[in-house]
């Protein structure tokens, strides 16, 4: 077989680009449909885009497509969708509330979503594929969306809250996009292929809660991965460490 004939035609090497535009397209509809308050409509725009962005990368290697204008492309898009939708959303929906501070509140999310990415297209070869160092920009989106969703079920007594837990929320979020804290990335599945019986009993377990409570369940899932990596970073992870110290220092007489 030739070397030629092993090229993707250009058919195939546009269709993971277009899917990373679809991508794009749905988070400026998030902040076209925020700014005319039809903040559900936005939020679904932004978990579609999350969708597109999870197809587009396999769609690359499946068709053996990828290249470096392709990642540049999705972290364009990745930008615009998880970070800026996000933050013209809490703008629109709580944080107009506090004028200028609401204002920073959501450029600092959006920002922190800027240098996520940026940090992340330079430091892809020197970090292991295990995990993401700071939440993955996506997982941040997919965190603010899912909140917006849970904080329509608060009853009437906590409706005065919502505005400083989207301060809150926008602020925190951001700044664990850039945080050393380490979260797994679901890109090696080791443990997957080890415990199939036990993952899809567990993924069985999720998918009926999600379907059940998809309000509540959503936000739930965000919260647990981002305490997850918490709890990981300076909890498991130095106690893992100090063990490991101990097992190589000499044994004393």
């Amino acid at each position: 077989m030739t070397t030629e004939s092993k090229k993707p035609r250009k058919g195939v090497y546009l269709l993971p680009n277009m899917i990373t535009t679809l991508s794009m397209f749905l988070g400026f509809l998030s902040m076209v449909w925020a700014g005319q308050g039809r903040f559900e409509s936005a939020c679904m725009a932004i978990l579609l885009s999350a969708v597109m962005d999870g197809l587009d990368g396999k769609v690359a290697r499946l068709t053996n497509t990828a290249s470096e204008f392709g990642v540049q492309y999705d972290s364009l898009a990745d930008l615009v969708a998880f970070g800026l939708a996000p933050a013209m959303l809490l703008w629109q929906w709580e944080l107009h509330d506090f004028n200028r501070m609401g204002i920073a509140a959501a450029f600092i999310y959006a920002a922190c979503g800027a240098l996520r990415l940026a940090r992340f297209n330079v430091s892809t070869a020197a970090t292991g594929k295990r995990f993401f160092i700071g939440l993955p920009i996506p997982a941040g989106g997919c965190t603010i969306v899912t909140f917006v969703f849970f904080a329509s079920m608060f009853p009437d007594g906590f409706q005065p809250i919502k505005p400083y837990l989207a301060l809150l929320l926008a602020v925190g979020v951001g700044v664990l996009m850039v945080s050393r804290v380490r979260y797994f990335s679901f890109k090696e599945y080791d443990f997957l292929r080890a415990h199939p019986i036990r993952t899809m009993l567990v993924f069985l377990l999720i998918l009926s809660s999600v379907v059940s409570f998809p309000r509540v369940m959503g936000f739930v899932l965000c919260a647990v991965y981002i305490a997850g990596g918490i709890l990981y970073t300076f909890v498991i992870l130095p106690r893992r460490d100090r063990q490991l110290l101990r097992a190589l220092s000499p044994q004393s007489d």
